[in-house]
């Protein structure tokens, strides 16, 4: 399920109330405090293993909440905000954090909570009821209002799963979708101080993962069954050794397929070979999907970049680290 609600389309008028009307829609009640100046906004809504994502980009707001009823269970959730842009100030029973992008949080629905920014963010909320929450981090103490920096490995880690789950959500299965929340999980406990699934044989598995990625890229048919097969465990094992690390299977295989055919778009010994030629050589089965994939992650498509890097205006990188996670370090040193 995706929802989206945007200003952009609304007059200039109409766009505070009905962002106040879509707020309260989905946070029930509360109380947001606009700037009497022009206003802009959206609320995008995505579903994941059965919890919801909602991702809120605005100007400058403040939000404030008072739950209605928090004694009963079925109405106790946590909320895990991850900043993207922006700096966002949260409040909860009496303690206060700063929340720069890339930081994490933990809010409390039953107890009343505000946020506050001065300038345009954006940010990502997980509704997550409190008993799974509980049972996956193994505590029942919940540390509220505490910062996960996301300039430490484990907090980047963090940051970059939200992202992918948010990015991902409606391409993910039940089954994935599920799995990916299991790793999510995993990596906030590391972030909470909760360690696990990092010990060496879980991190010389995910090495083997990566070099047998690595060999065959160029396989059209490489994907999460061939991978698990060829490690000797199931796919959802594959999937969640891999979310640990902050990342989706499916983006890193796209990500290193882009790199690949980015270096070839480059190469003056492959002139001779069609755009689409070397996307199909790389794994791509579709040329208008990878002329789309290559332009959302260069921000140029192959025709003018391939035309740029020839003339000799595009330096390529010494080396390619696409996960944010310490381990992988010594892995791409071995590859290149």
């Amino acid at each position: 399920m995706s929802q989206l609600f945007s200003t952009e389309l609304l007059p200039a008028s109409d766009r505070i109330d009905a962002w106040q009307w879509n707020a309260k829609q989905i946070c029930g009640d509360c109380r947001v405090r606009l700037p009497k100046t022009s206003f802009h906004g959206t609320i995008d809504i995505r579903d994941v293993g059965g919890l919801r994502l909602t991702r809120f980009s605005s100007s400058p707001l403040s939000f404030s909440k008072w739950p209605v009823d928090s004694s009963s269970p079925e109405n106790r959730f946590c909320i895990v905000v991850t900043q993207f842009a922006g700096v966002r100030r949260y409040e909860q029973n009496g303690t206060s954090v700063l929340l720069q992008p890339g930081d994490s949080a933990l809010v409390d629905s039953a107890s009343p909570w505000s946020s506050s920014c001065s300038t345009d963010c954006s940010r990502l909320y997980l509704r997550v009821p409190r008993w799974i929450l509980e049972d996956r981090l193994r505590r029942t103490e919940i540390p509220i209002a505490q910062r996960i920096r996301g300039n430490s490995c484990d907090g980047a880690a963090l940051c970059r799963l939200s992202r992918s789950l948010y990015e991902e959500a409606g391409r993910m299965g039940e089954e994935e979708g599920s799995v990916a929340l299991e790793a999510y999980f995993e990596v906030l406990a590391a972030c909470l101080g909760e360690r696990s699934h990092h010990g060496p044989r879980a991190v010389d598995l995910r090495r083997q993962i990566h070099r047998y990625i690595e060999s065959h890229l160029s396989e059209s048919s490489l994907g999460p069954a061939e991978i698990a097969a060829s490690m000797g465990i199931s796919v959802r094992h594959l999937h969640r050794l891999f979310l640990i690390t902050g990342s989706t299977l499916g983006e890193h295989i796209r990500s290193r397929r882009l790199r690949g055919c980015r270096g070839d778009l480059a190469n003056e010994g492959m002139r001779g070979r069609t755009i689409t030629e070397i996307a199909f050589f790389w794994g791509f089965s579709d040329s208008a999907h990878f002329s789309h994939a290559f332009r959302k992650a260069f921000g140029i498509s192959p025709r003018a970049f391939r035309a740029q890097a020839l003339a000799g205006n595009w330096i390529q990188e010494d080396c390619v680290r696409d996960l944010f996670h310490p381990e992988m370090d010594d892995l791409y040193s071995d590859l290149n």
